[in-house]
């Protein structure tokens, strides 16, 4: 019987006054849901700061009989973090470092720690956590020892048990202990009681272990990779009765890790990588044991649909570096010296070429090229699970191992198997340890495809056995593969996990359908049939829509990462789950489903997930399945605001374009009064934040003249002449159009024109698709010209929105011709064009919207080719994003998020022109700069032929507003 859920919320008050607990649907919809197929929505989600917050948890769960599953970044492909009692999310507060022992070579970590932030940490002193997970970037420590991880270098580094010293836990029955090398331990040896409970229990443990001294030896331990059940044979004698590493790999389901200590390694001194190109995945894997000889830290594969999903989805130029062929290997060889890399790297190329299975191979010497080509591996999992046809494929047999000897053919036979079910599999992974990641295009929404999904597990777990395999070589056993335990392991193995689990959690309360009385593998499968869903964005690159499109995200969670792209910039400010693109889009496939959130688009739970979102577009480029939740977050205001009154800035923000052209014909007097107390009235009324300068309006008398002076005579493209730069820097036409002009671009500008952006970002969707279609139907009529836009934003908007919207042919003419700024003098400028001087160095903010959408035509690349020795460019969101930092609410998470990368380079800018081509940007920029002599420069001002020409524009109606 299940306690009632206040009983519960209660009892952990009095135990932990100050332990922050969520229960309502926008809390837990997110939390019933890792990377896995499955969701098991929470009753609760609690984030604890200290161990003594666990022991409150277990305690008060213990008395109410609620299960407890402990959880990291999420990123649990087999369903290892998702349960129906009591979340424990340890990444939100218990992500310390506690200590780094360099003479010992040591680390103790709280479990929510992410392996990147204790690689940075280790760095410094020339040491490094061995294991590294293609979800380095957002995945825990707790977590990889849940799962005992391994990661792409585990050719030399092995598996996370290896790394372990020694576990900070939690039992079931709330008693903090210490597991090591030589047992387990209460962690407060003064309680007596805690010592009693914790001899009693490793008691029963070496029993368990003395009763089973065979079977243990001869079932477990056989292959490198072997990570399904439990991992009694580190308590067997000669092992010493390691009970930490017998814990490694449990996934939470003995005990609560709640830190810590971990072995480093020594940072290699000299590296290189091989890209090596073959037919197929088997013929790669064939030449697996011939690589092996040559001691490779990494011996990595992956087939050619992943490489076409990451070129199709960021560019061409994203993946560069590979050799010829329909699959690869990526070899790693390390050691202390590069000479003595460099020639092993071109001794194992001879010998494969000897091979004769080569299509082509070649070292990879540039590092940038190295990371760029790492990356594609990394994101294998999101790239795979969305493909360039639009197919689906999910995980749930993603992690069989086998001796590496006996990789090419399980490979050979696992392809005949998928064959014979007509299914398809993305194969990428761990080659050279012998395991194999896939995704498949398993039908989980019908009856017929779950049916076919289990006979094919079943079929493919009696396959890796007779290979001499493992179910799962790193991520886990999880609801994706416990019930197929009987089948690798014998009754009596079962048995003897099953009193292993029972020693430590006697009432099953701890992620309970793992590994021990498993779920079945086809029960609480997230997909199924869901209504079609009527939108006003048409989604054309999703089968089912607006459904397809939320259901883009399978939790890889990247969202969560900070290193390396733009996404997430409101996670990266708040840190939490619903504050991620992959919380986001948990909440919409919760509000699809209806069940949790239960009134669909008038969800306020909903609304509020998407509330800080500031729709800046870099998930739609940086997360590997593609999810747009500035799109989603669009369509959902349209919705929710339909028929009813909205905030009061989607009317003073979203019909900017509208009152900004209107106060151009007062600009000076409307400029007066902005800056006396009828502005900060007016903002106010506006639910505009009074922190901010309102930007000043320019005349129209500016703007006309600078339009006179940017007509030229044959012009070879069109100058689109944006609401912003019309309404607020009209100089910056005028300066495009001359540096258009001098790069063999000469251009005649088309104002009046508006790309409805601002009404799409605050969801007025109707009134959007209006503009859109009169500004279509203006540059549709015959032109074929190039449009250019100066504003990255609304070049975006054309680009992608418009078509978007309208679906119609010409809509998409018009998107086809569509160049940023950047984009023109890449693409289209005279090859011989010489721009004036430029500084040696600059500080560049790209517009998020420019770096989403426009994929290989970035400022930074430009400037470089242009002769800038150094672009300094900050990484990531400006924070304003249009109107989101103009809305009252939004101030804090607006400087917030300018203080993750822009702001600290502001700070250290001495003296260096600061570039940004989108509006936000400069303005945002203008903001954090007030009384200093900085301007944000458009990209047109910098290479403009003749500054001095740009003051003409610059009239007294152009000065800030305090």
């Amino acid at each position: 019987m299940r306690a009632p859920l206040t009983s519960l919320v209660v009892r952990l008050a009095e135990l932990a006054p100050g332990l922050r607990v969520e229960t309502g649907p926008g809390a837990t919809g997110p939390y019933a849901y890792d990377a896995s197929n499955y969701r098991v929505p929470p009753r609760a989600v609690a984030f604890p700061r200290t161990a003594d917050d666990v022991v409150a948890v277990l305690r008060a769960c213990r008395e109410a009989g609620v299960p407890v599953t402990a959880r990291g970044g999420g990123t649990s492909m087999a369903g290892n973090a998702v349960g129906p009692g009591v979340v424990l999310d340890f990444s939100r507060y218990m992500n310390r470092i506690l200590d780094i022992d360099v003479q010992a070579r040591t680390a103790r970590v709280e479990a929510g720690v992410v392996l990147d932030a204790l690689r940075s940490a280790t760095a410094l002193h020339g040491l490094d956590f061995g294991p590294d997970p293609s979800s380095h970037s957002r995945c825990t420590l707790g977590g990889m020892i849940g799962n005992d991880a391994c990661g792409n270098r585990s050719v030399r580094d092995g598996r996370t048990g290896g790394h372990v010293v020694a576990l900070e836990l939690v039992t079931a029955d709330g008693v903090r202990a210490v597991a090591d090398h030589s047992g387990l331990r209460a962690a407060e040896p003064g309680d007596a009681e805690a010592v009693r409970r914790v001899a009693r229990l490793e008691a029963e443990l070496r029993r368990l272990v003395g009763e089973n001294l065979a079977l243990i030896r001869t079932e477990l331990g056989r292959i490198p990779r072997q990570v399904s059940g439990y991992q009694l044979q580190h308590l067997l004698p000669e092992n010493g009765f390691d009970l930490a590493r017998a814990l490694v790999g449990t996934e939470g389901s003995c005990a609560v890790v709640t830190a810590a200590t971990v072995r480093l390694v020594a940072t290699a001194q000299a590296s290189t990588l091989l890209t090596l190109g073959y037919e197929d995945v088997v013929e790669a894997a064939e030449d697996v044991p011939q690589i092996l000889r040559f001691a490779p830290s990494a011996v990595e594969g992956m087939d050619e649909a992943i490489v076409a999903t990451m070129r199709a989805r960021r560019g061409p130029d994203s993946v560069t570096g590979l050799p010829e062929g329909r699959a690869w290997l990526y070899v790693e060889l390390e050691g202390e010296d590069q000479a003595a890399v460099n020639a092993r790297a071109a001794e194992l190329l001879d010998a494969l070429r000897a091979q004769g299975r080569l299509t082509g191979g070649r070292v990879v010497e540039d590092p940038a090229e190295r990371r760029s080509l790492w990356r594609v591996r990394e994101d294998g999992a999101g790239l795979a699970a969305r493909l360039v046809d639009g197919g689906e494929s999910w995980p749930g047999w993603e992690d069989a191992a086998v001796a590496p000897q006996d990789l090419a053919g399980y490979l050979r036979d696992f392809r005949k198997l998928l064959a014979g079910h007509e299914l398809t599999g993305v194969l990428y992974g761990h080659f050279g340890a012998g395991c194999v990641h896939v995704r498949i295009d398993f039908d989980m929404a019908t009856d017929a495809g779950r049916e076919v999904m289990r006979r094919f597990l079943s079929e493919a777990a009696a396959l890796v056995v007779e290979h001499g395999g493992t179910l799962s070589g790193e991520h886990g056993d999880g609801r994706a593969r416990s019930e197929l335990l009987k089948v690798m392991y014998s009754h009596r193995m079962i048995a003897a996990f099953a009193a292993f689990k029972q020693a430590f959690d006697p009432d099953g309360l701890l992620n309970p359908g793992v590994i021990v009385d498993p779920a079945p593998l086809d029960a609480d499968l997230a997909l199924r049939e869901l209504p079609l869903v009527e939108t006003t964005f048409g989604f054309p690159h999703d089968e089912d829509g607006f459904a397809g499109a939320v259901r883009r995200c399978v939790g890889v969670g990247r969202c969560r990462s900070d290193a390396g792209g733009v996404m997430c910039p409101s996670y990266r400010a708040t840190g939490e789950e619903n504050h991620s693109t992959r919380g986001r889009a948990r909440m919409l496939q919760e509000m699809i489903r209806g069940e949790t959130v239960t009134d669909g688009w008038r969800s306020t739970e909903v609304k509020d997930a998407l509330d800080l979102c500031l729709s800046c577009k870099a998930c739609s480029s940086d997360c590997p399945v593609g999810v747009d939740m500035a799109t989603y977050k669009a369509e959902f205001l349209h919705q929710h605001y339909k028929g009813r009154l909205r905030p009061r800035s989607h009317y003073s923000l979203g019909w900017l374009p509208l009152t900004s052209a209107l106060a151009g014909f007062a600009a000076r007097p409307i400029n007066a009064m902005l800056r006396g107390p009828i502005g900060k009235l007016l903002a106010r009324l506006g639910g505009v934040t009074t922190q901010r300068a309102i930007p000043a309006f320019a005349s129209r008398r500016a703007l006309r003249k600078t339009l006179r002076e940017a007509r030229t005579g044959e012009a070879k493209a069109l100058l689109f002449v944006d609401s912003f730069t019309r309404a607020f820097r009209p100089q910056v036409a005028g300066a495009a159009s001359r540096v258009l002009a001098d790069a063999g671009i000469p251009c005649t500008p088309q104002d009046g024109l508006c790309c409805g952006l601002t009404w799409v970002s605050t969801g007025q969707l109707s009134t959007a698709r209006k503009i859109m279609a009169r500004t279509v139907t203006a540059l549709d009529n015959g032109d074929t010209r190039p449009i250019i836009v100066a504003e990255p934003s609304c070049a975006a908007a054309l680009k992608r929105d418009v078509p978007e919207l309208l679906g119609t042919e010409a809509a998409q003419r018009v998107a086809d011709r569509v160049h940023t700024f950047a984009g023109a003098l890449t693409d289209l400028a005279d090859q011989d064009w010489t721009p004036p001087p430029l500084p040696e160095t600059v500080v560049l903010q790209t517009h998020c919207h420019e770096y989403a959408t426009f994929k290989g035509h970035r400022p930074a690349e430009l400037l470089r080719r242009l002769g800038v020795g150094s672009v300094d460019e900050a990484e990531g969101c400006c924070g304003l994003a249009g109107n989101f930092g103009f809305e009252a609410e939004h101030y804090d998470t607006s400087m917030a998020v300018a203080d993750l990368a822009l702001k600290p380079r502001l700070d250290a800018l001495d003296g260096r022109p600061v570039v940004a081509d989108g509006f936000s940007c400069a303005t945002q920029i203008d903001h954090l700069t007030a009384g200093q002599d900085i301007r944000a420069l458009h990209l047109a001002e910098l290479l403009d032929p003749n500054p001095g020409a740009q003051s003409a524009a610059r009239l007294l109606d152009r000065t800030r507003l305090p």
